[in-house]
């Protein structure tokens, strides 16, 4: 019978802890430039050129239809072949999380932009207020109340995504887990300390979630 013992790791408490720090960085940088990235391609994709409309429709569909850690590797290995740049393993991370992230976000947005009432718009107009003043002040502030939810939790998801960080050698959770496995050659108790961890972190996130979704909910009725 297999014996626990998880009083080893203690002396790894700050290599764990400075994996979740890690990890919550990534997190926060690549949710906060793909909502950025999101909301840009939200906009083009409403607007009336074609020829603006169409790139960004493959750019949304390219990034959403392939694995993240295909586009991790990708963007770490083969994009320094094709621009003859050697970019870090942090840069490509960044690039990938985010991008790919902000194909999802840029869906949600577009989805709370178009749910909007368009008599809404057509008074804004009416009353001599400019497309980007209407979608300013009359369409993002509603829209926005109903993407809460939906943009919650693909930020959730980029959490979860952080964790194939670790194939790009980042010192992520994972990462830190693994190589204190290696070391110690104890991984059940190590990986069942970083899944806790990962837990503990996604929860309360995971209820915040559900409450904005049944506050809104209850609003509308």
């Amino acid at each position: 019978m297999y014996h626990w013992d998880f009083e080893f790791l203690w002396g790894f408490r700050n290599l764990l802890l400075m994996g979740l720090l890690y990890t919550a960085i990534y997190t926060v940088v690549c949710t906060l430039l793909g909502l950025a990235i999101g909301l840009a391609v939200a906009l083009g994709r409403l607007s009336r050129q074609v020829w603006l409309r169409a790139p960004l429709r493959a750019y949304v569909e390219v990034f959403r239809c392939t694995p993240v850690l295909v586009q991790l590797v990708w963007f770490y290995y083969a994009l320094p072949v094709l621009t003859g740049i050697q970019i870090s393993a942090s840069l490509a991370a960044i690039l990938a999380l985010s991008l790919y992230g902000s194909s999802f976000f840029s869906e949600i947005i577009r989805g709370g932009i178009i749910s909007i009432d368009p008599e809404q718009s057509d008074a804004a107009r009416a009353l001599g207020m400019r497309r980007w003043q209407v979608m300013r002040r009359v369409v993002l502030p509603q829209a926005f109340k109903r993407m809460i939810p939906p943009l919650l939790n693909q930020s959730i998801l980029q959490l979860k995504n952080t964790s194939l960080l670790s194939v790009l050698a980042l010192p992520d959770l994972l990462y830190q887990g693994q190589s204190i496995a290696h070391e110690t050659y104890r991984p059940l108790e190590t990986y069942t300390v970083v899944a806790v961890a990962y837990f503990v972190v996604l929860l309360p996130a995971t209820i915040l979630v559900k409450r904005a979704e049944t506050r809104l909910t209850k609003a509308a009725a």
